[in-house]
């Protein structure tokens, strides 16, 4: 990873961004001291309320600079998956889990090196942003749909808990990390879409930390789709 790339793209971040990374961060400290002082206040024990803390500032910086195209993004993001598998074994929310360990983490290590090859003409911490055609979109929407029901029935059978919404954030996630290693900024419309499933999940089975960290998620997500876009269309008219 090069640091200085690095440093570029965190003195990129707005001020907002860090207003949501102490929230995030805050939240997480506070709920990781709450448990070893009174284990009975949280829902989690304490040793995964540490998971938790590691997660929460791994996984805000992974999105704040995936939302920038910055590919220094990945770094953060092989910590964030390592520690949230932990989390989703423990809660058993198994469709989740599996997308994590045999996806989210192979697919990280070849996005890092598929970005690192497409830089950004003007600015070389960032990667290149594409455009699916329509019928591409058709496509993916359909895959999206067979792969929700396909996996509910799988679900079903192994005992995972909430399993139309664990599906439906496994489908979505499996086809959104493909569009984010191949660089299309379309990927923001399913992280938009995910992002609510995730944080209806935490409503759910509630969760401060990850309610925090999803609300983030879908936050940026929305930004990201338009950091993407604006940045596709200034690709588009140098090339």
């Amino acid at each position: 990873m090069n640091i200085e790339n690095l440093k570029k793209s965190i003195k990129a971040m707005k001020w907002y961004e860090w207003v949501m990374a102490v929230i995030m961060i805050g939240i997480a400290a506070y709920t990781m001291i709450a448990a070893f002082i009174n284990p009975e206040s949280s829902k989690n024990p304490p040793w995964l309320t540490v998971i938790n803390f590691i997660s929460a500032i791994a996984g805000v910086f992974c999105v704040f600079l995936c939302a920038k195209a910055s590919i220094s993004n990945f770094a953060f993001a092989i910590v964030n998956t390592l520690v949230y598998i932990i989390y989703l074994w423990y809660w058993k929310i198994y469709g989740t889990m599996m997308l994590e360990i045999f996806f989210y983490q192979p697919a990280n290590i070849i996005s890092w090196w598929l970005w690192a090859k497409h830089r950004d003409d003007m600015q070389k911490e960032l990667t290149k942003s594409r455009k699916l055609t329509l019928w591409q979109n058709v496509a993916v929407t359909a895959a999206i749909v067979i792969g929700t029901v396909a996996y509910h029935e799988i679900l079903v059978r192994v005992g995972g808990n909430v399993a139309w919404l664990d599906a439906a954030t496994l489908a979505i996630g499996i086809i959104a990390v493909l569009l984010e290693m191949f660089r299309f900024r379309e990927q923001y419309a399913w992280w938009i879409i995910t992002d609510i499933i995730a944080v209806a999940m935490y409503i759910v089975h509630f969760d401060p930390v990850y309610l925090t960290k999803k609300s983030i998620y879908l936050i940026m997500a929305v930004i990201g789709l338009y950091n993407w876009i604006k940045l596709n269309k200034r690709n588009v008219a140098n090339e």
